[in-house]
């Protein structure tokens, strides 16, 4: 049998039994209180939306999780020369696009992995055997909030859905702006996160401007939900809705 990579799926199937559970739980309370059945039938729906989302972001669904990830590349304007580093690398399916992208490139991956997470170090050591790129990709654990290696270090620096989750940076800002220290001058830079959310960046301007008052020369904002292979169902805003790519240059 031929050995496939695993990158998992961000739509956890929690989502889809919790609510079933809950559903069955009121449908069989409902034979006492039939308007019970009402609340049921929400439920099941929120589990039925749940379902479709992990279809269509799995490998053997629709693949809209591979997709969203290559945005992150389609927006990094680099050469492919020298070394790279994946913020927050999970599964290692960036870190591995990167890389086979970019022949000629090194590439780092870091994560805090963690119990949380379905991902390894070892599940990514293990993709990048599969992928044939094990030679140019190297993985540690460490913390996004506080990366350890010196400024100015890598050419590339690329992340995808990982600032918001770093619990121990109290200001999602202070990730952003931590990621682009090891940065090179001119290096290139890719960050894709729930930018949207005013909750966790504030106004999104606001946020352009502070990355700009850092120094960065170039800094530009595309919007992830006007993709246009994005289904209508994922641009909910607790889906695709509230994310976005800063790319630019330093």
């Amino acid at each position: 049998m031929v050995a496939t990579p695993e990158y998992g799926n961000w739509v956890s199937k929690r989502f889809i039994y919790t609510p079933g559970l809950v559903g069955l739980t009121f449908s069989a309370f409902a034979l006492v209180l039939p308007a019970l059945l009402i609340i049921a039938g929400l439920v099941f729906i929120v589990a039925a939306y749940f379902a479709y989302a992990r279809y269509l972001f799995a490998r053997d669904g629709r693949n809209m999780q591979d997709r969203v990830v290559e945005l992150v590349l389609a927006n990094l304007d680099w050469n492919g020369e020298g070394q790279a580093l994946d913020i927050g690398c999970g599964s290692a399916a960036l870190t591995i696009k990167l890389v086979k992208k970019y022949p000629k490139a090194r590439v780092i991956g870091i994560d805090y992995w963690g119990e949380r997470w379905e991902f390894s170090k070892e599940m990514c050591e293990r993709n990048a055997e599969i992928e044939g790129v094990r030679d140019r990709v190297a993985f540690q654990k460490a913390s996004a909030s506080s990366l350890p290696f010196a400024d100015g270090y890598f050419d590339a620096v690329i992340s995808n859905l990982v600032f918001h989750e770093v619990s121990d940076a109290a200001d999602k800002r202070d990730v952003i702006r931590e990621a682009l220290r090891v940065l090179k001058k001119g290096g290139k830079f890719t960050f894709q996160d729930l930018f949207l959310m005013k909750r966790v960046y504030g106004d999104i301007g606001d946020l352009i401007a502070t990355v700009r008052g850092w120094g960065i020369r170039k800094v530009e904002f595309v919007r992830t939900r006007d993709s246009v292979f994005i289904p209508l169902a994922l641009k909910l805003p607790f889906m695709v809705g509230a994310m976005s790519i800063i790319t630019g240059k330093k």
